[in-house]
């Protein structure tokens, strides 16, 4: 249970502050401050994991940051309803 916990949070942790990068590179206020609680409340139940685990443990901690930033990353856009451009991204080359 304390694998999937430290999973979850470094997930959610991670996961959220890529959100807020999006909301605020979009300037979508309102967003920003209701991820800003969430990125407390996911840090708090971190914080307190972290100290006490162990190698696996930590493995499964480290495990969610990647997957946490890439699911934001690919998420926001869908659910702001921007496209990538909008997010100040550059379009593929095309040939």
């Amino acid at each position: 249970m304390t694998h999937l916990a430290l999973f979850l949070s470094a997930f959610f942790t991670v996961f959220l502050l890529g959100w807020q990068q999006k909301n605020v590179h979009g300037g979508h206020y309102i967003a920003a401050i209701i991820t800003s609680f969430g990125i407390g409340g996911a840090q708090i139940f971190l914080w307190r994991l972290v100290p006490e685990a162990n190698a696996g443990q930590i493995v499964a901690t480290l495990a969610g940051g990647p997957l946490g930033i890439v699911a934001a990353m690919w998420l926001h856009p869908r659910l702001m309803r921007k496209s990538p451009n909008a997010q100040g991204e550059q379009p593929a080359a095309t040939n």
